[in-house]
């Protein structure tokens, strides 16, 4: 097992010149933390510093890229320069503990929420709304509307380099705009937009395309920009794992720095089809053999499940609730006190795990999201 345990802490490298200290990052997640304004809070501060120690890279909570793009209460945003300050401190405060520093990046579309933008209107590819109670139909988004989009995720690009950030994560999963235009069941379109899935690929494409376009401008040839997917849906029209591996196979040839899946489990196989059993990350990376890293994400919480996973061929292995109960998992793997490691959370770790309230409150108010003891 020790020599096994050494695979977590070699170093990696993202494309030819990137170095990263090891496997592990922290996934992206919401800490519903960000002041009033929009801008990064102390609290986040605090969180990320915390979680930072130890890890290859921090993957940032998703910052939104335009003001009718915002997603949820407490998410910070990156829309123009009153956000850099704070954009700032973030990158510093990852990049100070010895992790490289990565901000998504994301436009809500249809999900995002009509009382938290302005005019209270939700826009995406079609006028469809989600398939969820209560859901508002979102208004078919102009040609215009389009390319200001396109330029929104380039202008957030231009605005995480001149914060000092590594890099920038594209988001394209768990239904926000760019998954929006790929679905067919969320893009009804007719034009160059939508269609087949060719035309349902050319959003995302073209989001890449201009936020590679500010990386050569600006960012230099070592700033990474990376595309995080779902690989399926459960609407019926909706994303299947054959459009996904289509995509992938595009996605691996765009000169990105890496695909990032977005699973609840790392050894899930196909939420449609129940007869094939095969895992859906082994599939996409047996589409990607070897063009482009990946990193595997999914319910991994204890050294034997980031090494199994690493043995299936994923470059980097993202952990996202663990680091939020152990924000120390590397340094415990480390020093030795692999036996240290927490896997569960208790109602008391609040203050010593600098987790902001909002997240705290957001994760015990939902059953079953943590494994919560008393």
């Amino acid at each position: 097992m020790e020599s096994k345990i050494k695979k977590l802490l070699q170093p990696r490298k993202l494309g030819l010149g990137i170095n990263v200290k090891n496997p592990i990052v922290m996934a992206p997640m919401t800490t519903f933390s960000a002041n009033a304004d929009g801008t990064v809070s102390e609290a986040e501060l605090s969180y990320y510093k915390a979680r930072s120690k130890g890890v290859g890279i921090v993957i940032t909570a998703t910052t939104y890229v335009s003001p009718s793009g915002k997603g949820f209460p407490g998410q910070f945003a990156g829309f123009d320069n009153n956000f850099l300050p704070g954009l700032k401190k973030l990158s510093e405060t990852i990049k100070g503990e010895g992790a490289l520093a990565i901000l998504q990046m994301v436009h809500g579309g249809r999900m995002a929420m009509p009382t938290e933008i302005p005019g209270g209107q939700t826009i995406s590819a079609s006028a469809i709304p989600p398939e969820r109670p209560g859901s508002m139909i979102p208004r078919e988004m102009t040609e215009a509307e389009i390319q200001d989009t396109i330029k929104a995720f380039a202008n957030t690009t231009k605005l995480a380099i001149d914060a000092g950030f590594d890099g920038v994560e594209i988001h394209g999963a768990n239904t926000y705009l760019l998954q929006q235009f790929f679905s067919p069941s969320s893009n009804r379109r007719e034009d160059a937009w939508g269609g087949s899935l060719e035309k349902r690929m050319a959003f995302p494409l073209a989001v890449i395309a201009e936020v590679k376009k500010v990386v050569k401008e600006n960012g230099g040839d070592n700033f990474i920009v990376g595309y995080r997917f779902s690989p399926e849906e459960i609407e019926n029209p909706g994303i299947t794992l054959e459009d996904t591996l289509s995509f992938v196979d595009v996605l691996a040839n765009q000169g990105l720095s890496y695909l990032h899946g977005s699973l609840m489990d790392f050894w899930q196989s196909s939420m449609r089809d129940k007869l094939n059993t095969k895992p859906v990350i082994c599939k996409i990376m047996d589409k990607i053999y070897g063009r482009i890293p990946f990193i595997g994400v999914g319910s991994i919480h204890t050294p034997e499940d980031a090494i199994k996973a690493l043995e299936s061929g994923a470059e980097f292995i993202a952990l996202g609730r663990e680091l939020i109960m152990e924000p120390e998992w590397l340094d415990k793997i480390q020093t030795g006190k692999i036996s240290e490691i927490k896997t569960t959370l208790s109602k008391n770790d609040k203050e010593s795990l600098d987790i902001p309230e909002p997240l705290w409150n957001a994760i015990m108010s939902k059953p079953g999201w943590f494994p919560v003891i008393e």
